[in-house]
């Protein structure tokens, strides 16, 4: 395995004033100096043959050295939910498995955090920054503290590979579907809210005390969204690099910017990605809708395959009577009756048969969508998704020809309940403006929020 690296913002120079303490105050002095030199990603690249990057993107702690002791292990725990883990294998296809960290894995960061914090209170040599940066050149002098990391960094990584060893039939369920590498602000990879939350916090304090003035105020602002901006243009490049270029180029055509969810599904399928990708720019307002419905048909099918990897156990679960329903739907016709079970149980409950009926009409529908995609049948594709959305063809064709812009990109469980009010109208009491599109959208989720 490569060494690994650790990403750091960069110095600015407004720093020396913050961590000044007779300018700050000690407290926001202290925060300030933890806030410049925390890492912000953890990288390893290419660690086994399987990945071809393994990627932890850390919120900042600044309670890291009290969190080391168990007392705190809920604070741990909390603090882990910022945590971004993501991985691209060697098919290129992208993961998040923040969901899979253990607390085995949270105990290697947070130590390896911790050292690194103590150091920067003694104001000695950061040896996260030395065991990483000098790792290479192997200097003479290298920092005493140096190997202890690198034996944290190696067990880091030997505790990723392994969990992803373990639970390896949960892979394709952990296919990032939602994430985006853009960096403007609402489509980010990482969202900076629970980055740094006690400095901002804290100098939020030390405006309203008067410690600090407003001019200063804003400089650390601006200095803090340039260097973020730049951490984040890093980090999306650093997976980007690890990507399929084919793919991407077609993303780029596209309207949905780099989502990586749309990304899966066009690397899921190389043969249908330009019939994929075409879709995908002539209805960008239902991209996460596609990617969330149909990325999960399509990566079992690759399991069935054997072509995407999973144990013997998944490749059991994708050739169970549902999943077989579901491939059949493909070339069944959409007015063929579904299939019911040989022996059901009587009973008075209508609940669970009308939720079941749903499911699998659901599957029917979404069976015959992504055979028509696949086909480049524009025609079948709008009746197709009109039959998935439960709205009239007509609507879908419009949609086609002219996508709103002011609707943007929907989350996956708002865009069907959306378009279902928007079919509801008139063309002719269609929104005209922006603000009435906002409150289209309002009265949609105010709906499916219930």
């Amino acid at each position: 395995m490569k060494h690994a690296t650790a990403l750091f913002i960069d110095p600015h120079p407004v720093d020396e004033a913050l961590r000044d303490a007779s300018h700050s105050g000690p407290e926001l002095a202290h925060l300030a100096a933890t806030y410049s030199a925390s890492p912000r990603a953890l990288i390893f690249p290419s660690p086994s043959s399987d990945w071809r990057l393994l990627m932890l993107l850390l919120p900042l702690g600044s309670r890291l050295s009290l969190m080391t002791h168990p007392v705190f292990a809920q604070l741990t725990r909390t603090w882990g939910m910022g945590i971004r883990f993501i991985g691209v294998d060697r098919d290129r296809l992208v993961y998040d498995f923040r969901a899979l960290l253990s607390n085995r894995t949270l105990e290697l960061v947070v130590d390896l955090l911790a050292r690194h914090e103590r150091a920067i209170s003694a104001s000695a040599p950061h040896p996260l920054t030395a065991a990483t940066t000098h790792a290479a050149s192997e200097p003479a002098q290298a920092d005493a503290s140096a190997p202890l990391l690198d034996l944290l960094f190696e067990a880091l990584a030997g505790e990723m590979l392994t969990t992803l060893e373990r639970r390896r039939a949960d892979w394709v369920r952990h296919l990032d579907r939602e994430h985006r590498l853009d960096i403007t602000p609402p489509l980010r990879l990482f969202g900076h809210d629970d980055r740094y939350p006690d400095f901002l916090a804290r100098l939020r304090a030390a405006l309203r005390n008067e410690t600090i003035d407003p001019a200063f105020y804003g400089r650390v602002l601006r200095s803090v969204d340039q260097r973020e901006a730049l951490v984040d243009a890093r980090i999306a490049a650093l997976i980007e690099d690890a990507l399929d270029p084919a793919a991407l180029a077609l993303l780029a055509r596209t309207a949905v910017g780099r989502h990586l969810g749309c990304y899966n599904w066009l690397v899921l399928a190389p043969r249908h990605a330009t019939a994929r990708a075409h879709l995908l720019s002539r209805l960008p307002t239902l991209a996460n809708f596609l990617s969330e419905t149909l990325m999960p048909i399509e990566a079992r099918a690759r399991i069935a395959q054997g072509s995407l990897a999973a144990d013997p156990d998944d490749r059991a679960s994708a050739s169970t009577p549902d999943a077989e329903s579901i491939s059949r739907s493909i070339s069944r016709p959409i007015s063929a009756p579904l299939s019911t079970p040989a022996s059901a149980p009587a009973g008075y409950d209508l609940r669970p048969l009308i939720e079941r009926q749903a499911c699998l009409t659901g599957s029917e529908f979404t069976g015959w969508l992504r055979r028509a995609i696949d086909a480049g049948q524009d025609r079948q594709i709008i009746d197709a998704l009109a039959a998935r959305l439960g709205v009239s063809a007509n609507l879908v064709r419009r949609l086609w020809r002219e996508p709103p812009r002011a609707l943007g990109q929907p989350p996956a469980w708002l865009a069907a309940t959306l378009v279902r009010h928007l079919d509801q109208l008139p063309e002719r009491a269609w929104p005209q403006d922006d603000e009435s599109w906002q409150q289209l959208i309002e009265r949609a989720s105010a709906a499916q929020t219930g």
